[in-house]
């Protein structure tokens, strides 16, 4: 098989919660990573997959998502030119089809679907995601 889909979801779900959530849900990452870490390991104990097969899709996804979020979150990785050799591979148009219209770092904005709890998740969005700590950075320079 040489791949497994069963880690793909546990290792894009953490990723996921992780980037997107506020920060200070350190709690909850810690949860979420366990979560994960346990579900790979019952994975391999319980024989659905080879280990090759984990590790492979581990390191495939994980790569993935962090290149897809440096290019979505980097203004000179969108563009199309000679210098970004990343614009010659083949799905580069499928990404320049997502992305075109985001001109910056997507808003931290996002709401509570229901009226209650009122205080719930009103904190400021600057501790809200490493990639966009690290675009206001580069906005500020």
């Amino acid at each position: 098989f040489l791949f497994s889909g069963h880690t793909v979801v546990l290792t894009l779900t953490y990723l996921f919660i992780k980037e997107y959530s506020p920060r200070h849900f350190w709690w909850y990452h810690l949860i979420c990573w366990l979560l994960s870490a346990v579900g790979v390991t019952c994975i391999l104990l319980a024989h659905e997959h080879y280990t090759v097969d984990v590790i492979i899709a581990y390191y495939i996804t994980t790569r993935l998502f962090w290149w897809y979020h440096t290019m979505a979150n980097e203004k000179s990785l969108k563009a199309s030119a000679p210098s970004n050799f990343l614009s010659r591979c083949w799905w580069f148009p499928v990404f320049y089809f997502f992305e075109k219209n985001v001109q910056g770092t997507v808003p931290c904005s996002f709401s509570w679907p229901i009226s209650w709890p009122p205080g719930c998740f009103k904190s400021s969005c600057k501790k809200y995601s490493r990639v966009q700590k690290t675009g206001e950075d580069s906005e500020k320079s």
